[in-house]
């Protein structure tokens, strides 16, 4: 089984967000590190290492020159292999885009499985599994909380307004999953000395046979700022009245 997984390199969570005067994500304001979402994928392909040491997991990324230190701690954590996608004409690419850029890098490599988080912390647009999937014209399945592939086909729980359900569908797929899929592992001393010797496949537009990459994100930015420092909110001493003064905060705050 060979198995694809799709690392996205982002800003730190737990750093304050900024945008640039474009109104993009200032990816150069804050430290960047692989998306932890992405980390899930890649440990259920690991799972699946585990278990069969036949199992191929290579890591995909598409993104500028720094993108390969999420590939590097992808190595480290145990995948085989990497490719990164770079090509200047891919910076700000939009879904669509995003989504053709991958899908021709995992088109002719015969991948049984393709793993993705169901969306990134970044963009949390949710969608680029989904065209993948379409553009590669094989099954989707997603967002899963959990993942079993068996006999040719994957079956996962996925969370609806309506309930739990049970979905399948035959492989070759792509499978998106959710946070509560499984905690990834952290990389060992071993894995951080032979990641060093994994071979990383990097490819630009031509290469892929992309042409026509004009895209755009829809939206004009005429301006930003900055979210403004919190303040201390009122504070309540309880001497007979803080019931009604607390419920005319909530009133006056709109909450109740």
């Amino acid at each position: 089984m060979k198995i694809a997984v799709l690392i996205k390199q982002v800003p730190d969570t737990w750093d304050e967000r900024q945008l640039t005067a474009s109104g993009h994500v200032d990816r150069a304001a804050s430290e960047r590190i692989a998306d932890e979402i992405t980390e899930r994928a890649l440990e259920i392909a690991l799972l699946q290492k585990d278990a069969d040491k036949s199992v191929e997991v290579v890591a995909v990324t598409m993104g500028p020159a720094q993108a390969s230190d999420a590939l590097r701690k992808a190595l480290q954590m145990g995948a085989d292999s990497a490719r990164h996608i770079n090509d200047d004409t891919l910076a700000g690419a939009d879904a669509l885009t995003t989504a053709r850029a991958l899908a021709a890098g995992l088109q002719d490599d015969g991948y049984d499985i393709i793993l993705a988080g169901n969306e990134s912390t970044d963009g949390r647009g949710g969608v680029v599994p989904a065209m993948i999937a379409e553009l590669l014209g094989i099954p989707f399945a997603g967002p899963l909380n959990t993942a079993d592939f068996t006999g040719g086909s994957i079956t996962g729980e996925r969370e609806s307004a309506e309930g739990t359900e049970t979905v399948s569908a035959p492989l070759p797929a792509v499978v998106s999953i959710t946070e509560r899929a499984a905690e990834p592992r952290f990389p060992k001393f071993k894995g951080i000395m032979t990641a060093k010797r994994k071979p990383v496949t990097v490819s630009d537009a031509a290469t892929l046979g992309l042409t026509d990459l004009a895209h755009d994100d829809g939206n004009l930015v005429l301006a930003s700022s900055r979210r403004p420092a919190r303040t201390a909110g009122p504070k309540i001493i309880d001497e007979g009245q803080a019931a009604s003064e607390l419920i005319d905060y909530l009133s006056a705050e709109h909450l109740i």
